[in-house]
């Protein structure tokens, strides 16, 4: 083969090459792209597991704070349960006395119940009467007017007598006291008056003048 002949021969030879490369390099670019996004989606799976791991573990130490406390709170419960056991042993004769305490209660109230219904009875009863002496006295009212409206004259009409009584008394005493007056009046005057004789005496020497 001549030069001119060898170099397009070369030429194909490489574009085959440059292109056999380029293919593989496109089949790396793609396995590349394809082991990235493997790579990423591990990574992010990943990511996930350790999210969950971590909450797992905050869970876990909830859970066993949890246990703790509920444990915690159990004991507390049983020493309380323990100590209550014993404040009811101490407390069974003061609720025995309470009981009895109530029991007699109870029958009082009952009694307490009894007498309340009897009172209500009772007054009951006494409004009953006290209407029925309320309508009496509202029929009979004009009654009560009258014959206090007659007391009341007859005490005037007493009063008024008793008055005229007084004032004949006091005109009965002035008219004896008045006639006293005259009478001693009347003797005062007579006795100051002259006798017969006094008078004849008198007479004789004037006659003897004569």
């Amino acid at each position: 083969m001549s030069e001119e002949e060898q170099v397009p021969a070369a030429e194909d030879n490489v574009h085959e090459q440059l292109a056999m490369e380029k293919e593989r390099l496109d089949k790396l670019y793609v396995a590349y792209q394809a082991l990235e996004t493997d790579f990423s989606d591990a990574k992010a799976h990943i990511e996930v597991l350790e999210k969950d791991a971590i909450d797992k573990e905050i869970e876990k130490e909830g859970l066993e704070a949890l246990l703790n406390e509920k444990d915690n709170r159990i004991r507390e419960l049983e020493i309380e349960g323990a100590k209550a056991g014993t404040r009811v042993k101490h407390l069974e004769p003061e609720l025995e006395k309470t009981q009895e305490m109530y029991t007699r209660e109870q029958a009082r109230l009952g009694r307490v119940f009894e007498v309340a219904e009897e009172l209500d009875t009772a007054l009951q009863t006494s409004m009953v009467e006290m209407k029925a002496r309320d309508d009496w006295y509202a029929q009979h009212m004009k009654l009560f007017e009258d014959l206090s409206e007659a007391i009341q004259t007859r005490y005037a009409m007493i009063d008024s007598a008793v008055e005229a009584y007084k004032e004949f008394e006091e005109k009965k005493d002035l008219f004896k006291e008045r006639m006293e007056e005259t009478l001693e009046a009347a003797k005062e005057a007579a006795s100051e008056m002259p006798t017969d004789e006094e008078g004849d005496s008198d007479d004789g020497p004037e006659e003897d003048d004569h």
